[in-house]
């Protein structure tokens, strides 16, 4: 009986011993493999655009680390970034496909469209906030003006109201003019271009009064003269404009932030989410990333998932008001 109960331990040591030794590989098994062999971002705007320049870099970043990996940037234009976005929502979860997005795709898109093929609380992996732009507060030098409150007088006292370009309807160009006209009591008539550098021509041509348009389509047009900036419409001043006023300086209470987010489709696990995380936080934290960007007037700032989620909830939260009171719909 004893050899047979000293047998018995024995056998549960080894076993012991056995598992033990292969807990490593267990783990190292359960550990997320990314980046896969190959891997999509995919861009739903145009070839240029911030989100395609933010893209680029990004992926070439990547590439370098992982040579053993294809970063493939794909663009997937239309339908203010829903096309590209319901793309990124309806691809495998399993970290081959991931997408830069924005906050019109991300949350404001449901606000002005009576349905969305996707959900973006349910069918969207946040990972991450890349960057952050300034936008500007611009008028032409031919309209006489120097500030912000002189150019609301003006708007105020014209009855047929000054004409402001943007970027489309339901852009973040034509929310911020439609807030700061809300906000002074100012009626102005809103014209539409299909591009920023389209809506900046016709700022200096003097077609438009005003507009509120991406900082960096903008401030090369200063050395002709031509055009003048009020503000910005960041809610702290710009390190890339300091001597310039923010709106709320300026004495309107309005605030926009143009912002790129790196996404998944909403399977994504945990697991993979963190590691793209992690691997991008690295990324935005590169001197030379960091230097690429600045050119571009564009600032990093990664964030947690779930400070992701939230920004994509104080974006809708943000606009929904405006929206209504403007009677803006694309659909």
């Amino acid at each position: 009986m004893l050899r047979n109960d000293t047998t018995s331990a024995r056998f549960r040591l080894a076993l012991a011993a056995l598992l033990f030794a292969t807990l490593p590989f267990a783990a190292h098994a359960q550990t997320p493999v990314w980046p896969p062999k190959l891997v999509r971002i995919i861009v739903p705007f145009g070839a240029g655009a911030s989100p395609d320049i933010v893209g680029r870099v990004l992926a070439d970043s990547l590439q370098t680390r992982h040579p053993g990996t294809n970063f493939v940037v794909e663009n997937k234009p239309g339908a203010s970034g829903n096309i590209g976005t319901d793309a990124i929502a309806k691809s495998t979860p399993d970290g081959s496909t991931i997408g830069i997005s924005l906050g019109g795709p991300l949350a404001i898109n449901t606000l002005l469209f009576a349905r969305l093929p996707y959900n973006p609380d349910t069918d969207i992996a946040p990972i991450t906030l890349l960057t952050q732009l300034p936008s500007v507060l611009a008028v032409p030098t031919s309209l006489g003006v120097n500030t912000v409150a002189e150019f609301l007088a003006k708007a105020k006292a014209d009855p047929k109201g000054l004409g402001y370009g943007s970027i489309g309807v339901g852009t973040l160009s034509q929310l911020c003019m439609e807030a700061i006209g809300q906000k002074a009591g100012a009626n102005m008539v809103h014209i539409p271009y299909p591009s920023s550098p389209a809506a900046t021509t016709a700022l200096i041509r003097g077609d438009v009064q005003v507009a509120c348009l991406p900082a960096i389509g903008v401030t090369p047009q200063l050395a002709t003269g031509a055009v003048k900036i009020l503000a910005v419409t960041t809610a702290k001043r710009s390190p890339f404009l300091p001597d310039v006023p923010t709106l709320t300086e300026s004495g309107i209470d309005v605030q926009s932030d143009a912002w790129n987010a790196l996404v998944g489709p909403g399977g994504l696990s945990k697991d993979v989410v963190a590691t793209i995380n992690a691997e991008v936080t690295q990324t935005l934290a590169e001197p030379a990333v960091i230097e690429k960007l600045k050119l571009q007037l564009i600032t990093p700032s990664p964030t947690t998932p779930d400070q992701l989620r939230k920004r994509m909830a104080d974006e809708k939260a943000l606009w929904a008001e405006v929206i209504k009171a403007a009677k803006i719909r694309i659909d």
